[in-house]
Order: C-alpha cells, then structure tokens, then sequence
C-alpha cells in the first residue's frame, strides 16, 4: 500500500486532546469523549439524548482494546500461497494487497464478475458502508454482496417496508419510551443488550406507566415490568393475532384511524378469528387472562408503544410475526399517533445506516432498489456510470455463504468488519463453505476465527481513529469523530476500499476522506426513502444528530414518522393478513426440547471485541446456558457443570446455569462465543424466511446432556462425535402457508389437537370427504384416547358439517351455520383404543367454497 494512502510515524511530543464523540457497540450510540493522544486513551460518558451521561459496561471499557497486545498492526498472508494450513505471516501492503487483487483478477477471468464476492457489517460507518456497496458495483461489477445485518433487521424492515412503505427502525425519538402508558416490548432484553436505554423505560414506570414483556425467560427487563408473557419460542405471531381477535370480539379496535388511515383490515379481520384465545394459549402457553389484560392496556392508553426486536423477528416467518404485531398496533391506532407507535429495537451499531447505503444484495443508497431502473439511473449518474453497468440483485448473505466455492458461487471472497465464522447460522458448514473458497481475504483489528482462515488478513482502524458518521436506533445520524490517529501502517477500511479500486482500475470513482464519501452519499440518497441530502457535517455537529429522512438542508429532519401520512403511494399503511405456521424444527425422541439464542449483559455480537476486554471478560469469562431445575434435575445436571447441546447440525459444551428464568422445555445459549461453545454451531438455517432470508435463530430442537463437572475451563466437544456439515445443496425457501397442525406445550399431560384453518370446496351435504391429511390422528399403540371437545367456524354463506369419522365409520356430525361457529364438548364420548384412526370429514353444498376452522381436542390417557 502506497506510504501516501496509508498514515505514517505520528509525531513527537504530547499532543493529548479531548474529542466528542460515541460507543462503538450497541445501537444507541451513546456519547462520550475521548481523551488520546499519549495513550492509553481514556473516556467519560456525555449528555447524550440517547444515554443522557450513562455508558453500560462495554462503553466503559471500550479503549481498552485500543492498544490490545492482540491487536493486528501488520497484514498477514499464508506463508505457502494457496495452503492454509501454512502459517500466517506477516507480510508487506503491497505483497498482501497483490495477492488478493491477483485473486479477484483470476477468478473473474476464469469464473466471471459475481464469482468475487463482498461480505460487510452492521458497525461499518455509513461512509463505509456506502464506499463498500459502491466497490462491489463499480470496482468489482459483481451482484455478490450483503452483510450482517441480514441476520439482524432485515425481517422488521421487510414487515414495515410492506406495512408502512419505509423501514426506519423506531420511527419516533427514544425519549417518547419514557411518555407513554404503555410500552409491550416483544423479545428485546434492553436492560442486558443496551442498560442506558433502561432510564426511558425506568422513567416510564415512575410515572405509572405498565410494561408488557414478552420472552420465553424472565430476563433482567421482563423483572421490572407490570406484565411478563413467557411464549414458548416460535410462536410470537400467533400470540399476536390472539391479542387482535381479543381486541375485535372486545369493540376496541380503533375503527374511525382503520377506515381513514389503512387499507386491508378486512382480510385480517378474518385471518385473526381462528385465534381465539384458550387456541392461542395452548399454542404459546400465555394465559388467557394475561392475553386479556394486554390487549385491554394497549387499547385503553392514551399512548402506547409496541417495539418488537430479535426474539421476534429471528424466524422462518420473522417477516410475516413482525406484521402481526403492526397489525395490532395499526388495528389500535398507535403508529403516527403523538406518543404512540410500532417500532423495532435496532442491535448493531450502525444496523440501520448500513442496510440503507448499499450493503445489502438488493439495495442502492438512500434504500433504492436495485431493480428499479429510476433507481439504477439516478446513482449511476452520481457515481458517473452506465446504468447498465450495475449489476443485477445478488444472493442474500446465508445463501451468498451457502454457495462459497461452488459452480455459479462465490470463489473469492473480501469480508469487512464480520465475523461470520460464529454470527452465521450452522456456524459449522459456514466453516466448511468458507474452506471451499479459492481465496479468502478479511479485514479486522483481531485475528477472529473468520481470519484465522484467510488466505490474507488486513489490519484496519478502529472507532476511536475514524472520521464518519452512524444512524441510531432512532434514525438519528450521528458523527463518529476522530480521536487519535491509528497505528502507523493501519488504515481504516474507507482507505482501504479507496486503494484497492485504484489497484483494480476504477480508482477515480472513490475517495478516502470521510466528508467527501458523505457528500457523495448525500446526492445518491436524494430523493430516496432514506434521504440524507439536506444532512451535513456542520448540522450534525451543531444539532446533536440529524433525523432523517431529510430532503434539504433548510428541512427540520423527521424525528417522528407517519404523523400525517404513511409513505405509501396512497399514504395509508397497509394490513396484511399473517398466519402462525409451525416451527421448521419440532422437538422429537432425539432432540427433545427448545433451543433459543441471544445475548448477554457483557459480551457484544461475536465477541471479537469483548472477548479480548479484561474488564469484561471478569463478568463473562465463559458461555452459561440457561435450564430449568426442572430440567436440569431429571438430567442429573447441577450449577457450573459443563453440559453438552447436541442438534443435527452440531455439538457445543456450556457451563450450565440453573434458574427457573427459563421455561421448562426451552434452553438458553449466548452465541457471541466460537469453537467448542459456538452456539450457531447448533442453530437451524435450512428454513430461511421468504421475504427477508432470516434464518431461524431463535428455535430449533435439542438434546442436553451432562459432559462433566463444574471444570473451569469447558473442553470441546470430542471432533469424532460432531455431526458432518451439510454439503452443498441449497435448500428451496418454503412458501408462506395456512398452519395445517399446531404444536402444543407439553409439561405434565399429553393433550393432541386436530386444528387450523383449511379451504374447503363443497360436493354436496351427502357427499362428505377428507378436509387435510393433516386432521388425522392414530392412537398410539398401549395408550388409549378420549376427545374432549370440538370447536368449528364456517366463513362460508352456507350450511356445512364436520364429521368426526373413527376407523372409516361416522362417530358425531357438526353442523356449523353460515359465516357461524359451534363449540361441542365430547367429554361423553367412548374411549378410542390404541391403534384407533381418528379423522376430521367436512361436507357442504355443491359448488361452495371458503374456509373451515376446525379444533378437535383429544388427550392421551
């Protein structure tokens, strides 16, 4: 790297100064100044809007790493080009940057444009982030690039992009948490992932405000507030369109905001009448007077908040759980309403500004869509070229991992500020598709265990020693201001993208001063849903941040969304009709209970970081899984013994933590760990979401076992008994469906139930048949069965029964009356032997169509 590009020996003498600037963690961005020059730098927390003078235990901690003996200052190639298994050795720029530019050239020859793919994070500054997705589409020319913020945001953006026609994560200042009556927060744990938030919420509750927490443990928030919902993970959705036929059968709908400020209601209304609530609570576990209650506290309150956030979003249907929690709140009238809203608790640093500038496969700046051709257009002449020239929308991040190495995948592959080796979903065929790449390059300040298996590393920057700016949770854009200068010979990654394009002959395209990306970043954003263009430095600088959108530099910015219109075409938000389905991975004999993930208080994403922070490693020194003492007393389990969680995909040892925090039949693990206690080693990512690509992070199925007693440190798993990564074959995206089979929650009975909501087609009243394969039961050989009720709804204008057939023969008709229901209870029905079949007939007048609820409650005796 040219000794012009990269900064040099800083200068003699003292040159301490004090800057303001903020955190490098979590999506507060809180403020705080620095003070470098003669390190060790040292900081103090400020008022900040956001934290109003708190920092929490990472923010506290944050410089410590600057001058970590850890720390990469060199870059690193493979001592034998082309052999990882040869060492690591440092290397010079020049030799470091020509062999990945070598790289990038041969694949493309050989391969093509999108055989060299750009993997980014969600703590990239926007200019990076901007600079990044430019690099891919006009250095590189490849669709091959998203980021890790896909495994973060992307569902709550997809629901409100859909629902609202923009995704700007809260779309009100964070200060209103603290005005409203009530606040349900739905699978967020602030008082752990972002303490400093916790004053709004702490404020809220001093002057008598009630707080719903739902999450499948009673966490550090769900302690302090009015309400806590333990649903068992995957069913979120369900839960909410439980609240929302609670709050129709109640006349609590906000009918006069529905009709003057929505379209679709009536679709919903219909979905959400087979959610009944003793439905709902068998599917969740969430009693049915704490359903009432919720629903009777949102609707009743002069204002009211709903944010949802990962335990919500972090699913196969995390799109379609998010638009269940916006319909509720649409259906109350909260979103636009002064105090009041939907919105969703942004994790990275920079998550939001980084899934608007580029990184993501689908998206120009300014959150333009990559196959819209004004969109194409408009950047290609900031960014001076053919439109044409842009290439196509790429693969999304899991299914970009998923090809590495593959015919038509990625080959080679340049990863920034992502440590995907233990963030990804089955961390472990992550692994193995990054060892089928011909060629690896990451940038980092550590060497992560994504680096350790890079055929070049390449030092870079960190946040104290980078110009650039951030948008916050609240969409307030923010500046991350310089501090100290770097090591000599790092660079930070805006540099780095800057000379490696000038290596690749599009050099006159980028630039490696911060304003001056900005600037740029400004016109390609203008006109856009995030429009940045009347936000400068100078503002930022002068108003403690900028919200955007911001047209014009004379325009107030938009700390509060939706007040007057939605940013659809017709200003109204839009309803759309969700149904729960299944989890991909149901418990069985193998992998009996529920593994759900997340974080802890001092740890941070996967841990590069915090790991390597003395202080913090003092509170969090090693991964605990949380179980039941229920649990962990039939399995022979007591505190700090080393347990092992084994899926089909992996095997990973924690020390167990026994608190009844947890439900019985779920397990808690924190994934900012890797190698033997990589949690994402065991989480499912065979069911990605439809729309946003989420992989299910939050639910799959698993086996605990004891591995041995509370050691201080946990050995891995034995290598033999790890379950081989999947090979490469990617797996088709399930389309949404109607639930044809709900779970139940089994704690101490073994209730069945023949339930959901099916098309039906009529052939005629003496014509009955078969309604789905899946409302059909066999007693279990040496057990026997009673029904208990049946409860039907019919939205068609017609007359129709439901015929409950045992062994081929008629055991009971149901007559359910046009658009009505019925309710029977069978508790005088004979006992049903083993081996007995169970099924569910329906018959209706030729030639009617519609739809058939149907719950058959049986029990196992």
């Amino acid at each position: 790297m040219p000794a012009a590009v990269v900064p040099g020996a800083a200068p003699a003498g003292p040159r301490t100064r004090t800057t303001e600037t903020h955190c490098p963690y979590c999506s507060l961005q809180c403020g705080m100044a620095v003070t470098a020059g003669d390190r060790p730098a040292t900081l103090v927390p400020l008022d900040f809007p956001t934290n109003r003078g708190g920092l929490c235990s990472k923010g506290w901690s944050s410089t410590e790493l600057l001058d970590h003996p850890e720390r990469l200052l060199r870059p690193l190639v493979r001592s034998t080009p082309g052999d990882r298994t040869s060492p690591l050795v440092e290397a010079t720029w020049d030799e470091a940057l020509g062999r990945l530019v070598d790289a990038v050239e041969r694949t493309q020859a050989r391969y093509g444009r999108d055989a060299v793919g750009c993997f980014g994070g969600g703590s990239l500054t926007n200019e990076q982030a901007y600079q990044f997705g430019k690099f891919a589409r006009v250095a590189l020319r490849t669709s091959a690039i998203d980021y890790n913020g896909r495994f973060c945001m992307s569902s709550a953006a997809g629901a409100a992009n859909r629902a609202f026609g923009l995704d700007r994560g809260m779309p009100f200042p964070l200060a209103d948490i603290a005005e409203a009556d009530v606040v349900v927060l739905v699978g967020s744990n602030p008082a752990d992932t972002m303490p400093p938030a916790m004053q709004y919420f702490d404020a809220g509750r001093e002057r008598g405000a009630q707080h719903v927490v739902v999450d499948p443990r009673r966490t550090a928030t769900a302690r302090n507030a009015a309400l806590h919902l333990q649903p068992l993970p995957g069913t979120d959705l369900a839960l909410a369109n439980g609240l929302l036929h609670i709050a129709l059968a109640e006349d609590l709908v906000d009918e006069e905001y529905v009709a003057a400020r929505t379209t679709g209601f009536d679709d919903v209304r219909s979905g959400v009448a087979a959610y009944w609530p003793d439905r709902v609570e068998r599917i969740t576990g969430v009693p049915v007077a704490d359903q009432r209650r919720t629903v009777f506290a949102l609707a009743r309150a002069p204002r009211a908040i709903v944010l949802t956030a990962r335990g919500a979003e972090q699913h196969r249907s995390g799109t379609d759980t998010a638009q269940a929690w916006i319909n509720l709140a649409l259906a109350l009238g909260l979103p636009g309403r002064p105090g009041s809203g939907w919105g969703t608790v942004t994790g990275q640093g920079n998550g939001q500004g980084g899934r608007e500038h580029g990184q993501k496969a689908d998206q120009l700046p300014g959150y333009r869509s990559l196959a819209d051709p004004a969109a194409r257009a408009h950047v290609a002449a900031v960014w001076g070229i053919d439109p044409d020239d842009l290439p196509v929308p790429g693969r999304s991040a899991f299914e970009l991992l998923d090809a590495l190495g593959t015919d038509g995948g990625v080959r080679t592959l340049l990863v920034l500020a992502s440590n995907v080796a233990v963030s990804a979903p089955d961390a472990r065929r992550v692994v193995s598709r990054l060892g089928d790449l011909d060629f690896l390059a990451v940038s980092d300040f550590f060497l992560s265990e994504t680096a350790e298996l890079a055929d070049v590393v390449l030092p870079s920057a960190m946040w104290a020693e980078e110009d650039g700016t951030m948008t916050n949770l609240e969409g307030r854009v923010i500046r991350r201001r310089k501090s100290l200068d770097p090591p000599s010979g790092v660079p930070d990654d805006l540099r780095l993208l800057a000379v490696l394009a000038e290596r690749l002959g599009a050099g006159e395209h980028f630039s490696s001063d911060p304003e001056t990306v900005f600037d740029e970043l400004r016109r390609a954003s203008a006109g856009g849903a995030a429009d940045y263009s009347g936000i400068s430095y100078r503002r930022i600088d002068a108003e403690e941040g900028v919200f955007w959108p911001c047209p014009r530099e004379d325009h107030p910015g938009t700390p509060r969304l939706f007040t007057e219109r939605f940013a659809t075409p017709d200003g109204r938000a839009r309803f759309l009709r969700v149904e729960h389905v299944d989890v991909h991975e149901r418990p069985d004999a193998d992998y009996p209970y529920v593994l759900t993930t997340g974080r802890v208080l001092a740890q941070y994403q996967s841990g590069t970081q915090t790991r390597r922070t003395r202080s913090l490693q003092m509170v969090a020194p090693t991964p605990r899984a949380e179980l039941h003492p229920d649990l962990a007393r039939r399995l022979g389990i007591g505190p700090d013994d080393v347990v092992e969680l084994s899926t089909r995909r992996g095997r990973a040892r924690f020390h167990a933590w026994v608190t009844d925090a947890v439900r019985p039949d779920v397990v808690f693990a924190p994934f900012h760990w890797g190698g033997g206690s990589s949690a994402n080693a065991l989480t499912d990512a065979d069911a990605l979401d439809p729309t946003s690509k989420m992989p299910a992070f939050k639910v799959c199925a698993v086996a605990v076992a004891r591995a041995g007693g509370p050691d201080e440190l946990i050995a891995p798993p034995v290598p033999a008994t790890q379950p081989q990564p999947r090979g490469h074959e990617r797996p088709a995206t399930p389309a949404p469906r109607h639930p044809t089979r709900t779970r139940s929650t089994r704690v101490k009975s073994t209730p069945r139930f023949l339930q959901g909501v099916f098309p039906i087609t009529g052939e005629g009243l003496a014509k009955p048949g078969p309604i789905d394969a899946a409302l059909r039961y066999t007693v279990p050989n040496g057990q026997s069965a009673q029904a208990l009720y049946f409860r039907g709804g019919n939205s068609t204008g017609e007359l129709v029964y439901v015929l409950l057939v045992r062994d081929g023969e008629p055991m009971r008709w149901f007559p359910i009356g046009a658009r009505g229901d019925v309710h029977v209870p069978l508790r005088v029905v004979e006992d049903l032997t083993g081996g007995t079949v169970v099924e569910l007939h329906a018959a209706a007048p030729e030639g009617v169509t519609g739809e058939l609820v149907v719950d058959l409650g049986l029990v196992e005796v």
